[in-house]
């Protein structure tokens, strides 16, 4: 009795199989786990499998959006929690010049991270597969901390760093294609804004923590911290059900709400044709079984994957012909400049002007930080209802007094309050840029979500490696190195307002503008 079909599974067939199914139920033959219904009235019987436990919320696009952040906020945490932790390392083995040394190290993690990033989308996109990308990353993390962890020499740290920007590759490019996957379209700036927020969490616990652990346990102790973290990703990813998975069961997750999902699924028959699913008059229920042979249920599965048969050549080439793709690439590269840029200047910058040491430096930071939390969700929620375009204008445009403000050296309360704003301002950028990707990508044949965020990961990889090298560069060379930093931000920022103005949205905001119809008073 325990192999029985549940009462609700017998909806979805006509009255003689329902009668026929319940006769065969109520008889004394023998059932086993490979049950047998008919498909459809054209079909043969074929064997059927029970759906995965927990198949709805495994497949639901708020418990992949709390895995992928999940997965950021790790990320973050093992990449962040060395920082205070190498340079005395270093010194503990008997390296000299340990701030090059460290840098170096940052820089083979963004060399791993930009140069891994092509074949990861290229091959995500050609097989269709997420999640399997995903649990690879986490055990390449693993093995790379255990490496950092016992590392007899330098050289085996770097390689362990390049093995780290790999798996971080693979959450940036990957994790965010399935939030897109799984999330309705008037929905993705907010998951991704949410999803944002791993990257402030990770980067405002991994440096505090990581010292107070080196301090009380040694050097292994932030490492233990982060393999343990580590697992508790590897379990929530393995929890994932992709799309794919779930629409063999007839739930798709992109269709949660009962009117919003009645609307989409006649959308669907129209464009797809009629399929053996429930009536959209009633709510949609869980097919507990799934036959083995059935046609794919979603026309617009089978066509993500036929358009992403492209090679990674040919995918650019189609990007670059896109003003919206580039202008969104321009953004992300110009953010890891503008936000990297100072990491390495704004300590000394701190020490020579009001004489903070490492500490109050550090609460400086967390200040700034604290706020970014909010700032990502509120503008990937509103991205979703106004447009990208509107939230990375406004974004820039508030970034740029803030910026200017930091020139100043009248008080250190109005400096803190003013970079607080800046990066508050500056941070929201990152949801209306994805969400820009993402559209760009549903619009454009041959491209799928992982092409887009593959590019973005490069861009702001790049970005990343060169910015704190030219932030160190100019503040050590030049006579006013501090006003040169804050100068190039600002211009920066002024070219980026420009650019959304003009390229973002599938309607920017000056075409908006020059088209706006002028009203004339018709005489009485």
């Amino acid at each position: 009795m325990s192999d029985r079909l549940p009462i609700h599974s017998y909806f979805g067939l006509n009255s003689l199989d329902k009668f026929s199914t319940i006769l065969g139920q109520n008889s004394s033959m023998p059932t086993t786990n490979a049950q047998i219904r008919p498909v459809n009235d054209n079909q043969v019987e074929q064997p059927v499998h029970r759906a995965p436990l927990g198949l709805r919320w495994r497949s639901s696009f708020w418990f992949t959006t709390f895995a992928v952040m999940l997965g950021i906020i790790v990320d973050l945490l093992v990449y962040t929690i060395i920082i205070p932790v190498m340079p005395f390392h270093l010194e503990q083995l008997g390296y000299h010049q340990v701030s090059a040394l460290t840098g170096w190290l940052l820089f083979a993690y963004s060399a791993g991270l930009v140069l891994s990033t092509p074949p990861i989308a290229v091959f995500s996109e050609r097989y269709n597969t997420r999640r399997m990308p995903l649990i690879i990353g986490l055990l390449l993390l693993v093995g790379s901390q255990v490496m950092l962890m016992e590392a007899p020499t330098y050289a085996v740290m770097c390689l362990a760093r390049v093995l780290q920007g790999i798996s971080s590759a693979m959450v940036w490019t990957i994790g965010l294609a399935l939030v897109c996957d799984a999330t309705p379209e008037n929905l993705i700036g907010r998951q991704l804004g949410i999803t944002m927020g791993g990257l402030s969490i990770g980067s405002l616990i991994g440096p505090p923590v990581g010292g107070a652990l080196f301090t009380r346990f040694g050097y292994r102790g932030p490492f233990i911290l982060g393999i343990a973290w580590t697992v508790v990703d590897l379990i929530a990813r393995l929890l994932i059900i992709e799309r794919k998975e779930a629409l063999e069961y007839s739930i798709d997750p992109q269709r949660v709400d009962k009117y919003e999902g009645q609307t989409k699924e006649k959308n669907d028959h129209q464009k797809c044709g009629p399929r053996d699913q429930l009536p959209v008059e009633v709510p949609l229920e869980i097919n507990t079984t799934r036959t083995l042979d059935a046609p794919s249920p979603s026309c617009s599965v089978d066509d993500k994957r036929k358009r992403s048969q492209k090679s990674v050549l040919i995918v650019f080439f189609k990007l670059t012909k896109s003003s919206r793709a580039l202008a969104a690439f321009i953004l992300s590269f110009a953010y890891g400049i503008f936000y990297t840029i100072q990491e390495p200047t704004l300590p000394l910058h701190l020490q020579d002007q009001w004489g903070l040491n490492s500490a109050k430096v550090g609460l400086v930071f967390l200040a700034s930080v604290v706020p970014t939390l909010f700032a990502t969700p509120l503008t990937g929620w509103y991205s979703d209802k106004k447009g990208p375009e509107w939230v990375a204008f406004a974004c820039l445009l508030l970034a740029l007094p803030w910026s200017v403000v930091l020139i100043l050296r009248k008080s250190l309360a109005l400096f803190v309050v003013a970079f607080v704003l800046q990066t508050f301002f500056a941070s929201g950028l990152l949801s209306p840029v994805t969400t820009e990707l993402a559209r760009v990508s549903q619009g454009i044949e041959g491209v799928g979500y992982a092409h887009v965020y593959g590019v973005f990961n490069i861009a702001y990889g790049v970005a990343s490696a060169v910015g704190p090298l030219i932030g160190g560069q100019m503040y050590d060379n030049l006579t006013n190195g501090w006003l040169a930093v804050c100068l190039l931000n600002a211009s920066l920022i002024i070219s980026c307002t420009f650019l959304a103005a003009f390229s973002v949205g599938s309607d920017p905001l000056v075409k908006r503008i020059w088209k706006r119809p002028v009203l004339v008073e018709s005489s009485a």
